[in-house]
């Protein structure tokens, strides 16, 4: 077979060669020659062949008539006819040469010297026989890795650095590696299955859909979460789904049960997070057909989890066109110095002269992202005075904002931060999330109903439609949030004692009730699963069960964590012990720090409360966002390029899951500041500590 040609695209692939994932067949290479030689198209005659590097180390001898090969090394005498091929000298210099105190010269060759480090201890320098299958995996590793174009191993300058690093190497061509990389698929596929498999723990799924521009092509991605044995939240993407049909939620519904069977974990699932819309209702209807209900934790009840940050960003983004025509004129003046590097150039100058302390430089927002609005505005409004100074030097310049425009802008920082660093700190995947989820939603009602009382009449007409929507979209609060608040050790039931006699009124009693008879059932469930408790009768549950409705509540400030454990500190409970929920709940809360763990603290009291602590195990590893899906779409933006659009939906999935997968094993966990570095998503091991500051 010949050397792969060049496409018309850099990078693309023939969409005629498809690799199925399932059953790999490996691509076959070019033609070679009995040494193992790659050969070109073009097949040379056999009296034109190059001489093999054999006989560098045979002689041709004639014993008895017949032509042998004597072994330069070991003088052993082997067959020499022509129709027998060099193929059984390769493998006696490889293999079987023992000619003592004589090194093979193949052997020299292919060792190579290599300095290693081993548990922290000094360096040392040792040699390392070359092994081509294991070069090829490496080269197959690096292309997966770090998104290079499948034809990389046919650049020029790659195949002489190769040769220069070690002559035996052979050349790959694009076809070849693309065998290697659904091999590396396959091997890295099931280390994951793997791991799933032999972890006790549920999986919390996460799903997202994604058009692929250059393609016009649809795809699902589909993300599982769950706690491993040593207490580590991790995520493995399961599938990268291509969708060839009508996107109907049958259809779809078909798809995601299809990947829960091929990974099993079918009868494992705590919840599904989806964003907010009717298609995905229709597809949670659908699957809780196909998924035994008995396997669903408590029934199903809680099998449903709509996208936190998807639902902040349709109550905030409507609202923004309120305060529009105030920040006209700060977007026109961002837009008027950021408009050619002569003039970022020349602003720059001026905030130096200023002594302006920011070091963030101005970034024009996208208009349908209210995010962006607002770092647009609060780096705007640090350079308040450069840009009144600017005005007096460029006459061009005509859309300085009014001392009134300015004033409203910091006014609608104040407002938005609070819900920016909610989106921040919800997107996280590198800290449980769920046990956020309450105070900080519960804050952000009650604070709605102090803004609607502002003075200044914009504030009120903003506040009053986002009070609107998040009722609609709030109107219930979903039980298993609840208790994973009650899992965190720092609030347990205190902060739902704090909590909901604001939310609630006269009427807090029995809510607080209806959390304590839910814990108590949710505690059961556990204790027959895990056969504790044989005779214990879990109810039957409504949705009403298992959601707590809001009521308009009175304003004040934002979480504020000492009055609430000053709170807890005067209406602390004694019960008598009983179960591990009881005994959990008798002791004291513990003290909340910038650099608390709740996983590290499930960790080390497991074995005090065994019940809680698989329940623990299964709640916060729930994530209340898809972001951990959607920002998947950000790298298959960047694989799927304009000059790699031909790629198949499998090698686009081989190419896409692999990634992820060697980045988890190589770190530990998925770092999305090296992966998906797409604009609309920010550093978590930064953003959420930063945003929990804000908080707490």
């Amino acid at each position: 077979m010949s050397n792969s040609r060049e496409d018309s695209h850099v990078g693309e692939e023939n969409t005629n060669d498809v690799i199925p994932l399932e059953g790999v067949q490996e691509v076959e290479e070019a033609s070679r020659d009995d040494d193992g030689v790659e050969q070109s198209s073009n097949k040379k005659k056999r009296g034109m062949r190059e001489p093999s590097y054999v006989w560098g180390h045979f002689t041709k001898v004639t014993i008895n008539s017949e032509l042998k090969a004597k072994c330069n090394h070991c003088q052993a005498k082997l067959v020499a006819s022509g129709h027998n091929g060099t193929s059984h000298l390769d493998r006696h210099l490889k293999k079987s040469c023992k000619a003592k105190g004589v090194p093979s010269v193949l052997d020299s060759l292919q060792k190579t010297l290599s300095v290693t480090r081993k548990d922290d201890g000094p360096s040392c320098i040792e040699t390392r026989e070359f092994d081509p299958i294991v070069a090829r995996q490496k080269i197959a590793t690096l292309v997966g890795k770090h998104e290079l174009p499948l034809n990389f191993v046919e650049y020029e300058a790659f195949r002489d650095l190769m040769s220069y690093a070690n002559p035996l190497v052979k050349n790959l061509s694009r076809n070849t590696l693309k065998s290697e990389i659904f091999k590396l698929y396959q091997a890295e596929k099931a280390k994951a299955m793997a791991l799933l498999e032999n972890n006790d723990s549920r999986v919390a799924i996460t799903t997202d859909m994604w058009t692929a521009s250059n393609q016009k092509k649809w795809y699902m991605v589909v993300t599982g979460h769950f706690v491993d044995k040593s207490w580590r939240l991790q995520s493995r993407i399961l599938r990268f789904i291509y969708l060839p049909a009508s996107h109907t939620a049958e259809f779809l519904s078909e798809a995601f049960f299809k990947c829960m069977l091929d990974w099993n974990v079918d009868r494992r699932i705590s919840v599904v997070t989806l964003d907010n819309c009717s298609t995905n209702d229709a597809i949670v209807d659908r699957l809780m057909g196909l998924i035994s209900v008995d396997s669903m934790l408590m029934g199903g009840n809680f099998f449903h989890m709509r996208c936190v940050t998807h639902i902040l960003n349709l109550i905030v983004k409507d609202e923004m066109k309120v305060i529009e025509e105030w920040i006209k004129k700060i977007r026109d003046s961002v837009a008027y110095w950021t408009g050619t590097p002569k003039r970022v150039e020349t602003f720059e100058m001026a905030a130096r002269q200023l002594q302006v302390k920011c070091e963030k430089k101005l970034v024009l927002d996208c208009v349908t992202r209210w995010n962006s609005t607002y770092v647009m505005l609060d780096v705007a409004v640090k350079y308040k005075i450069v840009f009144s100074r600017l005005q007096q030097r460029d006459k061009h310049y005509t859309s300085l904002p009014t001392d009134e425009e300015w004033e409203m802008a910091e006014k609608m920082l104040e407002y938005l931060l609070p819900f920016y660093s909610m989106t921040e700190l919800f997107s996280g995947t590198q800290y449980p999330t769920s046990n956020l989820f309450f105070p900080m939603i519960c804050e952000m009602r009650i604070n709605l109903d102090e803004w609607d009382l502002s003075n200044v009449h914009v504030v009120r007409e903003m506040t009053g439609q986002m009070i609107m929507k998040f009722d609609k979209y709030w109107a219930q609060i979903h039980g298993i949030l609840v208790m994973a608040v009650i899992l965190d050790p720092r609030f347990k039931i205190q902060l739902v004692n704090y909590y909901f006699p604001q939310l609630y009124g006269e009427g807090a009693a029995n809510e607080i009730q209806r959390v304590r008879n839910l814990s108590n059932d949710l505690v059961k469930f556990y204790e027959v699963k895990s056969g504790n408790v044989s005779d214990a009768v879990v109810g039957e549950f409504s949705s009403a069960d298992v959601c707590f409705n809001f009521n308009l509540g009175t304003g004040r400030k934002f979480f504020d964590i000492r009055k609430f454990e000053a709170f807890a500190s005067q209406n602390s409970e004694t019960i008598v012990s009983k179960s591990d929920l009881e005994r959990y709940l008798e002791e004291p809360l513990i003290k909340s720090t910038s650099n608390f763990d709740i996983l590290n603290w499930w960790k080390v009291n497991q074995g005090k409360y065994p019940i809680l602590a698989q329940m623990a195990k299964d709640i916060l590893a729930i994530p209340v966002t898809a972001v951990a899906s959607e920002s998947t779409f950000s790298t298959g933006g960047r694989v799927l390029t304009p000059h790699r659009s031909r790629l198949h939906p499998t090698t686009l999935e081989a190419l896409m899951c692999t990634q992820h997968w060697l980045w988890v094993n190589s770190k530990g966990k998925i770092l999305e500041s090296e992966i998906f570095n797409g604009e609309e998503f920010v550093d978590e091991d930064e953003s959420g500590p930063q945003a929990l500051e804000y908080f707490f």
